[in-house]
């Protein structure tokens, strides 16, 4: 798959300073999973991995409030990139489709079995110890509050939590129920109970009692 190297450096270029929360680390992060998922389920490895390459292209542009959804300008950016680089539409419509429908909170839900596998690692990127470390990060780049005891998940009506510790119970806490892929799914188990664990220790930490 030499020729996705191109991809992969067009799309590349679209984070140069951005946030660590979604930068290219996370791409290839994110990347690593989706070899491995699209491997056990069967799945168009190309298609696949260009669509990892280029699904946070507009990450910079809505954190910097020039757009709304990153998902949605990701795919019709993805689709001028892809035309630019000579691939045919029928490949270009399958990988906008993945861009288009990965993002958790977002409409169209994935459709074709590559947007599951993009959609599932990039959610199993949300999770485990780098979800946990992300989950702050982002946090931080928002200036929101670590934790406010005060203020429990269960009693927080932001959905996704009004601090980053509620983040974790409200929203990185559901995502193993959003897995497509039964790959994604055996991974999910095992990075959502690292988080519950961690969430546990938190909240005891927080009372004083470790």
């Amino acid at each position: 798959m030499k020729d996705v190297e191109k991809i992969e450096e067009r799309a590349s270029s679209y984070f140069e300073d951005v946030n660590p929360a979604h930068d290219w680390h996370h791409v290839k992060r994110v990347e690593k999973i989706a070899e491995r998922i699209a491997k056990e389920e069967d799945a168009d490895k190309k298609v696949v991995k260009a669509s990892v390459f280029l699904h946070d292209i507009g990450r910079k542009k809505e954190d910097n409030g020039e757009i709304e959804n990153h998902a949605q300008w990701g795919a019709k950016e993805a689709k001028k990139v892809l035309e630019d680089l000579d691939y045919q539409q029928e490949f270009i419509s399958k990988v906008k489709h993945c861009v288009k429908s990965h993002r958790y909170s977002k409409k169209p839900d994935p459709e074709t079995l590559e947007a599951k596998v993009l959609s599932d690692a990039d959610n199993l990127d949300a999770m485990g110890a780098t979800g946990i470390a992300r989950t702050f990060s982002y946090g931080g780049e928002h200036r929101r509050i670590i934790a406010d005891p005060k203020l429990p998940a269960e009693k927080d009506e932001e959905p996704g939590g009004s601090n980053s510790f509620n983040h974790l119970e409200k929203k990185i806490l559901n995502l193993k129920g959003r897995m497509y892929t039964d790959s994604g799914l055996k991974v999910a188990e095992e990075r959502h109970s690292y988080v519950k664990k961690f969430v546990e220790r938190f909240k005891e930490e927080m009372k004083g009692k470790k």
